[in-house]
């Protein structure tokens, strides 16, 4: 069976590749993925372009655990030589948009799914998710279809972690800081220079150390990655505007991290979102102990995905290398896919069989 799930997902990966899927237009591998569970005599629920089903012995009185990944893909940047929607396997590598970030994991994820659908007296109930927006964290992806699942007790969520076990992951906060002055003659020196106050401000965001440190993901970064002041070179501007991108550590809310930074900085702060919180799973929970059993190494995640939306314990963990993710001619090792099934499966069968 694992042979054929294998060849079956790479497959399935390969008409994935050769659709267009960029998020919130990920209409037509919603089909897809629908009329591919649907060969496999499994019905699926949707809401927009996400893509839902309980196992076949779901049974209301067990834990469930969520299967969760993504089908959205960001656009091609300008770097590729290869066609982006042409799935083509050379010297072992299967090339195409998405085939690392994160359809290898989502293929893999679907076939873990269908080994374990027919097994009756599983001791958890499985729900496999295939979510839509999560590149561009939006409102009709995971968030959307939450509440109308039954409770999670913890999720596997599968993105590139060349199968190791991101057992914590870093959340984000994004900050627009507006420094205000007022406007002036730059020949005489009248005014107040919103430049200067946004330089105050930004000082101190470069060298500022948070008190408590991750054990798992370090300390917090932040980070300021745009400013735009004046429009012309003789007015001393108004006003100042920079963003900060912050990543937030497990040791804090995102919340938490907002009021430090509005307590220290004499700018304006209006945050983008709360909702990217940091996450994170025990080293003593039961599916982390079983991967490194199986000689799987634990870490903490720099990047962002569908746990930030996830109240429950998650573990992020898929085939793929994050470093390909986003990248040119982006691609996955067919080995990669054929590993990361039956690490699934063996991962599994050591907490629900």
């Amino acid at each position: 069976m694992i042979l054929q799930l294998k060849n079956d997902a790479l497959a399935l990966l390969k008409k994935l590749i050769s659709t267009q899927s960029f998020s919130t237009e990920e209409d037509k591998t919603a089909l897809i993925i629908t009329q591919y569970l649907n060969s496999k005599k499994i019905e699926v629920e949707r809401n927009g372009n996400n893509i839902w089903t309980k196992n076949k012995y779901f049974d209301a009185s067990k834990s469930t655990i969520l299967l969760n990944s993504h089908h959205d893909t960001v656009k091609p940047n300008k770097g590729y030589h290869k066609d982006p929607f042409q799935a083509e396997i050379i010297d072992g590598k299967l090339y195409g948009l998405g085939s690392n970030d994160a359809g290898g994991c989502l293929v893999s994820l679907i076939s873990l799914f269908i080994y374990f659908n027919n097994h009756k007296n599983l001791k958890y109930n499985l729900i496999l998710l295939a979510s839509a927006e999560e590149e561009n964290s939006g409102n009709g992806g995971i968030r959307s279809v939450i509440p109308l699942l039954p409770e999670i007790d913890f999720a596997i969520v599968g993105e590139p972690t060349s199968m190791h076990l991101a057992i914590a992951e870093k959340g984000l906060l994004v900050l627009d800081c507006y420094a205000h002055g007022k406007a002036g003659h730059a020949a005489h020196g009248l005014g107040d220079n919103s430049i200067y106050k946004a330089m105050a401000a930004i000082k101190w965001i470069e060298n500022y150390k948070f008190p408590k440190t991750s054990d798992t993901l370090g300390e917090i970064k932040m980070t300021v990655t745009q400013i735009n002041a004046g429009n012309q070179h003789n007015v001393i501007p108004a006003t100042c505007h920079f963003v900060v991108d912050v990543r937030v550590t497990d040791q804090y809310t995102n919340k938490e991290v907002l009021d430090i930074v509005k307590q220290h900085i004499d700018v304006e702060v209006k945050e983008r979102s709360l909702n990217l919180n940091s996450s994170s799973i025990s080293k003593n929970h039961a599916i982390v102990k079983a991967g490194i059993k199986l000689g799987r190494e634990t870490y903490g995640s720099p990047t962002l995905s569908d746990q930030s939306n996830l109240s429950c314990p998650s573990l992020k963990l898929g085939p793929g290398d994050s470093y390909r993710s986003h990248t040119a001619d982006e691609f996955i090792y067919v080995d990669e896919i054929n590993e990361g099934i039956k690490i699934y499966v063996d991962l599994l069968s050591c907490i629900i069989v």
